[in-house]
Parts: structure tokens; C-alpha cells; sequence
């Protein structure tokens, strides 16, 4: 008898996992992002992710960085057997869908449209920017709660990791900085520095409400190519609506557009637990 994958905790360990992966852009989950639309799991635990992206021409080398990186999340669950990730809607779906398959890198999959180097490179370049992003959030919830600057650059990683933000999105994003400071190298020791830049170099109090400025337009844009994509992808596939009319651009941007009552895709059940 084949068991049920809800009940049994594998269909959850599953959507955790794919909790893990970002949109590089955006430097938010897919999962909150609404771009995973379905989960399977079959009698041989094999696990099948069905995909969608805001628009039929987002970029292939975004949608094959998330197609990628789900996989990746996937296998390092033990008892999954093989991942299936099947991106819908896209101009390039059949190509990235099939190179997924296959387990070939980008430049593979599209020959002499791919430029080598290029996939790494743009996730170089989106890691960066989550770092920034991260790193501007937590700073924010330090200055709020009376952190001085000569204070901020000189903590070190442990007596951030011992610190409590009052601040709801900086709480929110110290143990993602802290997970991003491990990505690049930047926790080597207790005493290594909390805050650094991209590159590793240490913060200065004189330069540090420059620096504060950069990283708070690096936020802006995120967040406003975030408001976009959510209400591209809320419009093209009809999960929102307002009573007196259609949404506008300025709707999803403050967030005023309610999910359609009526939707009853695995996506939006996902979202409103």
C-alpha cells in the first residue's frame, strides 16, 4: 500500500526545502513568490516541481538558475530517488526543461546562445545584491533600536548572533545575513567582523552612511522588481481581482490586491499557511 506523501511529512520536507531556493533577482523564496505551482511525489519518490515565471519571456539564464537550484535542494533530501522540475508558460520551457533532464549545464542546453561564463557570473553578480540587501536590513534594525555606527562596524559575528532585533524585517533577515556572511567566507572565526563589505573589507564610521545609502538603493530596486513580478504573475494567470475593477501596478505595489477566493491552486494554499 502506497503511502500518502501529505501525511506521512514528505510532501512538507519537500516545500521546506524548496523554501530554500530564491529568486536571484529578488532574493526571495519561490515558494512566497507564488513560481511553484504543484508538487508530486510518486510511489518510486520521485518528486515532480511544476514551475511558472511571471512572464512568458523572463530570462532563460533566471529560469534556469531557479530550475537548477531546485534540483539541487531536492537531492539532498535522502529518500528522493530523482527530481523532475517542469517549467510552464516560457518561450524556452521545452529547451530549459529538457537540459534540466539531462543534468546539462546552460551553455549546453543553448549552444552558442549562452556565452561561457555567463550563468556563473550572474549569480556572482544576484549573491551580491542579496548580501546587500540582507546586510541593510539587519543594519536598519540596529540603528532603530539606538546602535551607533562606531558600535555597528565594530561587532563582531558572535555578539551578532547573540543580538536580538526588535526591528520585524531585520529579525527577519539576521539568520539569512548570517547564512549569506557563510556563503562568502565571512565567518571564519567568532571574532570576525558582522559586517563587511561584499568583498570582505571591513566598514568605516566615516564612510558608513554612504554606504548605508548604496545599500538602501539596492533594497528599493528589489523590492520594486519584486512588486512587479508578483502582480505580473497575479494578472497573468487571474489570482487576484479588486471590486471596483482591475489592478494596477500601483495596487500591487501597495500590496492592496487581495488573492482571488476562489483560487484553489496548491500555490496560493501554500502561501496562506
Amino acid at each position: 500500500m502506497m503511502m500518502d506523501s501529505k501525511k506521512d511529512g514528505r510532501h512538507d520536507e519537500i516545500w521546506a526545502r524548496l523554501a530554500t531556493v530564491t529568486d536571484p533577482e529578488l532574493d526571495e523564496p519561490v515558494t512566497e513568490l507564488g513560481f511553484v505551482e504543484h508538487v508530486e511525489i510518486d510511489q518510486d519518490n520521485q518528486v515532480l516541481v511544476d514551475f511558472r515565471l511571471p512572464t512568458y519571456w523572463c530570462a532563460a539564464n533566471f529560469a534556469f538558475l531557479m530550475i537548477d537550484d531546485i534540483r539541487l535542494a531536492i537531492e539532498s533530501v535522502p529518500w528522493v530517488s530523482r527530481v523532475v522540475p517542469r517549467l510552464h508558460d516560457h518561450m524556452y520551457a521545452d529547451e530549459i526543461n529538457s537540459g534540466a533532464k539531462s543534468g546539462q549545464s546552460f551553455k549546453k542546453t543553448f549552444d552558442d546562445e549562452a556565452v561561457e561564463g555567463n550563468l556563473s557570473d550572474v549569480r556572482r553578480k544576484f549573491r551580491v545584491k542579496a548580501f546587500q540587501r540582507r546586510q541593510e536590513s539587519v543594519l536598519r534594525g540596529l540603528l532603530a533600536q539606538g546602535c551607533d555606527a562606531e558600535n555597528i562596524v565594530a561587532m563582531s559575528h558572535d555578539a551578532l548572533e547573540r543580538l536580538e532585533i526588535d526591528d520585524e524585517e531585520g529579525s527577519r533577515q539576521k539568520p539569512r545575513y548570517l547564512q549569506i556572511l557563510q556563503e562568502f567566507g565571512f565567518d571564519k572565526a567568532p571574532n570576525d567582523l558582522a559586517f563587511v563589505t561584499p568583498d570582505g573589507a571591513a566598514l568605516k564610521v566615516a564612510d558608513f552612511k554612504a554606504y548605508l545609502l548604496d545599500l538602501r538603493g539596492v533594497r528599493i530596486n528589489m523590492e520594486f522588481n519584486g512588486a512587479i513580478c508578483r502582480g505580473l504573475l497575479s494578472t497573468r494567470y487571474k489570482e487576484a481581482n479588486l471590486a471596483d475593477g482591475e489592478p494596477t501596478l500601483v495596487d500591487f505595489m501597495l500590496d492592496r490586491v487581495p488573492p482571488r477566493t476562489d483560487h484553489e491552486s496548491e500555490t496560493t494554499e501554500r502561501r496562506e499557511r
